[in-house]
């Protein structure tokens, strides 16, 4: 038999996703999310992903713990407005005693889109990751493979900084 034909049918799909995707309920989205940590200038320094189920100060806490003598020359941190919290200032003051940790929050009176300072740093980083095919969706099964592709498109905007400066 060739194994193109249509006895072969019930082999189409083999194995199921290994990582379960998760489901965050107040963005209303199935699939991953992203815990990427930058420097000033955008370039990825660490990255963890995980479920969507999972809350945002509970990744960062996972970002911070693995962080643990990696950047030793780190001081000050920007996060967003979903890392506030005790879960999440325990984990960091513990794994960096010496790191302050300073929340960006929006301000209620402002209405529409308006340019946070330090924050607008990470989205621009997250921009990138979007314009890569395999990013822009979630195609993968494992976390793994998709955390591989973020290093992969973070070495692509790093060399594309680089090409640019020569």
């Amino acid at each position: 038999m060739h194994r193109r034909q249509s006895e072969r049918e019930e082999y189409a799909k083999e194995g199921s996703a290994i990582d379960p995707p998760g489901y965050d309920a107040g963005k209303k989205i199935k699939g991953r999310k992203r815990h990427v940590l930058v420097d000033t200038l955008g370039l990825m320094r660490h990255a963890v992903m995980h479920p969507a189920d999972i809350q945002g100060r509970d990744g960062g806490g996972l970002v911070m713990a693995m962080l643990f003598g990696r950047v030793p020359l780190l001081t000050k941190l920007f996060a967003d407005g979903g890392y506030q919290g005790p879960i999440f200032a325990k984990t960091a003051g513990r794994a960096m005693p010496d790191l302050s940790v300073e929340i960006v929050r929006r301000s209620d009176a402002v209405s529409g889109f308006t340019v946070l300072p330090k924050r607008w740093v990470v989205e621009r980083s997250f921009a990138c990751f979007g314009r890569c095919r395999r990013l822009a969706k979630d195609f993968g099964n494992l976390n793994r493979t998709a955390l591989a592709f973020l290093h992969l498109a973070s070495i692509r905007a790093m060399l594309r900084r680089l090409c640019r400066a020569v």
